[in-house]
């Protein structure tokens, strides 16, 4: 999860967070709504953006890692 401030004057109601945020407070985000806040710089601060999504480990069937020496 991303990691925002809010940095407007007054509380907030964040229906998507289900709560009332206050001003200064951080929250925490889903990643793929992070732009959605952070698009808006008078009322929202990045603090911590998403992490990149990890590539799987693609490995192949029978063959060692290890390197012979």
């Amino acid at each position: 999860m991303a990691r925002v401030r809010y940095i407007g004057p007054e509380p907030v109601t964040v229906p998507e967070l289900g709560r009332a945020v206050q001003p200064d407070e951080m929250v925490e985000v889903p990643d793929d709504r992070y732009e959605g806040y952070v698009c808006q710089p008078e009322t929202w601060e990045s603090v911590e953006e998403p992490k990149p999504e990890r590539a799987p480990v693609m490995r192949v069937a029978g063959k060692s890692a290890a390197k012979e020496g």
